[in-house]
């Protein structure tokens, strides 16, 4: 009697096929990002004028403490005001908006800069 390839083996080996193929091609994805080397984030935290600070992509926290050499306009919000300042600093070392939440603000830039 000859062995017959059933529609259920059939469709087993199709699906294992395809799923090698999609693992391969993540990995294949990890090893070359599509915008080259990618990104490095940085995350601005708001706590306040005297302990806001920046999350850098290396680790480390630095408090931004010279905030308060700046003088704010009476009648403006004292949250907007500072992390705009924030912003601007890191905009002047590459890094460009992503994202906020109410007490956070995500930026990137490329790595490798």
């Amino acid at each position: 009697m000859k062995p017959t390839i059933t529609r259920g083996t059939t469709l087993g080996i199709v699906c294992a096929v395809l799923s090698l193929a999609v693992i391969a091609r993540l990995l294949a994805a990890d090893a070359d990002p599509p915008h080259g080397r990618g990104f490095e984030y940085a995350t601005i935290r708001w706590d306040g004028p005297e302990n806001t600070h920046i999350v850098r992509p290396s680790g480390t926290v630095e408090f931004v403490s010279q905030l308060r050499t700046f003088k704010k306009p009476s009648r403006t919000d004292d949250r907007a005001f500072y992390m705009n300042i924030v912003m601007n600093a890191l905009g002047k070392e590459g890094y460009e908006f992503i994202g906020m939440s109410s007490d956070e603000i995500v930026m990137r830039r490329s790595a490798g800069r």
